[in-house]
């Protein structure tokens, strides 16, 4: 049997004609570069994670860029973040200048861990950028205590979950100044490229990026503030839109397959072994207290198992390997080895295990199967 980590094939062959018909309806439109299906989109994002406003951009890496830049973060400036994320977490900080500063991640959910943040405060710390990842909210109420304390602003990544809920229904995005989504095609709602959100619910905030997603410009050639090219295409608006239909169904199949799991290794006596994902904010089935844009499984002998399951034909992923403060491009910063221990714990643990929606209950019993071989 052969599993990939994702099947786009299969999320996208029952609404294929849609896809094509929007794609059509793009080119016979002649409007390319925002416009009215980038305004459609924006709508329904803004209302799904209820914030007033939203503002497509170019990717999520860009919406976490352009957000720095509409607060005016720059040279000098502090930002606190986790050092374990995808790259564009920090890598956005240093890109308009000033600093990322690390705090170590909560061992059970990988989100940045608020009890440690006071302490990375200084006097030139501007903001702090939460992640979100996984598709569990971060623990935000201590998070927004602290950044009204020190006057900080609260930018949320939520590039890995669109429709995550904090403990008491709150929307990722819906919490600090800005929220960022990516729409990366391996998304839950993804694009079929690159392209992002912005989301606030501040209106001069929200003009703000307007203008500075085309190069600072309003009027056309008439620029008040150096802004980039943040638009977002009309193309991946339109797939966006009626891909957006089907986001919550979705969502609740990865939500059903992250049940299933936990029963299929409770079955096989694994879970002494292997350590599964906590949704610790769940009160009911219906909620979207974590969305598992990936399914992440903790062992010891995470390398030895990975290359067993790829024998196997099952598709896996290590996300992520070396924190931010061990990568060589931070190595200035000067951080080492042994500074923030659960997250290069859990660089070295942790897998991600297919978890799409399509996954069948036969594949799901082959994967626990497998890692049930794996140890015997």
């Amino acid at each position: 049997m052969k599993i990939p980590l994702l099947d786009l094939k299969a999320v996208h062959a029952p609404i294929r004609m849609e896809i094509l018909s929007a794609i059509e309806r793009v080119i016979e439109s002649n409007t390319f570069i925002l416009g009215p299906e980038v305004q459609t989109l924006e709508n329904r994002i803004a209302s799904y994670c209820n914030t007033k406003f939203a503002i497509g951009v170019s990717s999520g890496t860009d919406a976490l860029l352009i957000s720095l830049m509409a607060l005016e973060i720059g040279p000098g400036d502090e930002v606190i973040t986790t050092p374990y994320s995808f790259f564009s977490t920090a890598g956005v900080i240093v890109r308009v200048g000033a600093k990322p500063v690390f705090v170590d991640i909560d061992s059970l959910t990988y989100n940045i861990d608020p009890q440690k943040i006071e302490k990375a405060v200084t006097s030139r710390t501007r903001a702090i950028i939460p992640v979100h990842l996984y598709g569990q909210c971060a623990e935000m109420d201590p998070i927004l205590k602290i950044a009204e304390k020190y006057n900080l602003e609260v930018i949320e990544d939520a590039a890995q979950a669109i429709g995550a809920e904090y403990k008491d229904g709150r929307c990722a995005c819906s919490m600090g100044k800005l929220g960022c989504l990516s729409f990366f095609p391996s998304k839950n709602l993804g694009a079929l490229g690159d392209a992002g959100m912005v989301l606030t619910s501040d209106e001069a905030m929200a003009e703000r990026l307007r203008v500075l997603r085309v190069h600072g410009s309003k009027p056309k050639y008439y620029h008040k503030m150096i802004g980039g090219n943040f638009r977002l295409d009309a193309l991946q608006a339109a797939v966006l839109n009626v891909k957006f239909k089907h986001l919550d169904s979705w969502t609740r199949q990865r939500q059903e397959n992250a049940e299933r799991y936990a029963a299929l290794f409770g079955t096989a006596n694994l879970l002494e072994k292997v350590g599964l994902p906590e949704p610790i904010y769940k009160r009911s089935s219906l909620a979207h207290y974590h969305i598992y844009n990936q399914f992440i499984i903790r062992l010891e002998a995470r390398d030895q198992l990975q290359a067993y399951l790829k024998q196997k034909g099952i598709g896996t992923e290590i996300y992520y390997p070396v924190p931010f403060h061990l990568q060589e491009c931070f190595h200035y910063l000067g951080y080492k080895e042994g500074d923030f221990p659960e997250s290069e714990k859990a660089a070295k643990e942790t897998l991600a295990l297919p978890i799409y929606p399509s996954l069948t209950f036969d594949q799901q019993k082959y994967v626990v199967e497998s890692i049930l071989e794996f140890y015997s």
